[in-house]
């Protein structure tokens, strides 16, 4: 089993803007995030959409998310 819990993607916006990341821009539901010592990274979902494990993943990979910070 995965240690990631299928999640709503506002839930995993508020995660990473509590872990240090910005909007830098919005265009419609893609949002651009920075944080200082890695690359931008386009969070390209609607608030309600369910996000599951896999793509949780994917996420965690380019931006430090842990399953602890959501």
């Amino acid at each position: 089993m995965s240690q990631w819990p299928a999640t709503k993607a506002r839930r995993v916006l508020a995660a990473l803007l509590r872990i240090g990341w910005r909007i830098k821009r919005t265009a419609g539901s893609h949002r651009t995030l920075e944080r200082d010592g890695w690359d931008d990274f386009v969070f390209a979902f609607h608030d309600d959409e369910e996000l599951g494990p896999r793509m949780l993943a994917r996420i965690a990979k380019r931006t430090g998310l842990t399953p602890e910070n959501l």
